[in-house]
Order: C-alpha cells, then structure tokens, then sequence
C-alpha cells in the first residue's frame, strides 16, 4: 500500500490540502475502519459532506475499487478534491457541490456520513441519516463516523477541537449536537436495520464512534 505522504502528494501544489491529508492518513483510525467496513460491499459508494475527497484516496490505497460520489457544500474543497482525485488518475469518481441541509442526491447503494452530523442542526440530523438509510440496497452499507455525546473527557476534546476546526476555517459550521448512542439505535430499530457500533479511539483523544448499518442480503 502507498504510504501517507505518497497517497498526499495528490493534493500538491495546495501545501496545507497535503499537510492535512498526509496528517489524517497517518493518525486517524477511520480510512482502515471504512474500508474494512466497505471491502465485501455491493454497490457505489456516495460520500456526503466529503471535504477534500480524501476517503476515496484512502479506499484506493486499500484495494476498495466502488463506484464513488463526494459532495459537500464548500466549492472550494470540492475543487481540491477534482484536482486531487485526476491527478491520481482515478475512475468512477466525481464530485459535486451540495448543502446536506436541503437533502441529498439520488442515490441507491453504500452511504457514507463521516464527521458530518455533529455540524448540522438538531432537527436535521436525524432527517439526513434516515434520508441516507432511504438509499441503502442490500448488500450495502451506511457508515457514519461520529461522536457519540457522553459525559467524558474524551468528549469535551471532541466539542473543542470541533470547535476549532471553524475557528481555523477548515468548516464552515461550529458543532451543534452530538447524537447519542440510544437515539441512533432507536432509529435503526424502527427501520428494521442492523448496527454495528465500535469505538474508534485508536491513539487519539477523541470519543469517536464507526457505525455500520445494513440491509440484510
């Protein structure tokens, strides 16, 4: 597999694209997860709230070949990941422009929500995530990564550096609301869907949650 720095150097001339996606790649737990998650699935693969497109970089990098679609509200991330994914030379990738507020794209297959839900207001959470659910076929999979609120220090690590990351401008959004664990399983009950619900601490700080949903084959 390629190493961190060779799969960021995609994101080059734009320095701080590659210091943060060589960065993530080498410390964050959620690009193995995702793909381990996505590896036997069946179907494209849409990533909402993508950011720069590094998951479809990560997925590459590990064999995962799907189908993939990243869309996110920042035109400007947008266009770093086009650059980014055609100076890879990828296929069967594309990118667009979407405010998740106002829903998500036509799409049946694997849903893919990382990062995303704490940004969005309360009463939007929930709506999205079943929208996502809407998409799913068998054989394919929603994954969210997310905080799950608790009452750990973990978590005000979590809220803080979310903070920052508006202060610092990489979002556009401050956080708003963790899901908790309770209300997310409620709602896959009442589908009918099955969860999978792990803890994706690895080395780092953070209350982070990888959660798998799936339509029976």
């Amino acid at each position: 597999m390629p190493s961190s720095r060779d799969i960021a150097r995609a994101f080059l001339p734009r320095r701080n694209h590659y210091y943060y996606a060589w960065c993530k790649l080498a410390s964050d737990p959620l690009y193995a997860g995702v793909a381990e998650a996505l590896r036997d699935a069946r179907g494209p693969l849409l990533d909402l709230g993508c950011g720069i497109g590094l998951l479809v970089h990560a997925l590459r990098a590990r064999g995962v070949s799907l189908a993939y679609r990243g869309v996110d509200v920042d035109a400007g991330k947008i266009d770093s990941a086009k650059a980014a994914a055609q100076r890879a030379g990828f296929i069967d990738t594309a990118f667009d422009i979407a405010d998740l507020n106002a829903g998500i794209p036509a799409h049946e297959g694997n849903v893919c929500l990382l990062d995303v839900l704490q940004f969005l207001p309360p009463q939007r959470q929930a709506p999205l995530v079943e929208a996502a659910l809407d998409c799913l076929a068998p054989g394919s999979r929603l994954i969210i990564r997310t905080g799950l609120h608790r009452d750990t220090w973990r978590m005000r690590v979590t809220r803080s550096v979310d903070h920052l990351s508006r202060w610092w401008g990489w979002m556009n959004a401050a956080p708003q609301r963790y899901p908790g664990r309770e209300e997310l399983e409620a709602l896959f009950a009442r589908r009918g869907i099955e969860a999978r619900f792990t803890s994706l601490r690895g080395h780092t700080p953070f209350e982070n949650w990888l959660i798998v949903a799936s339509l029976p084959d």
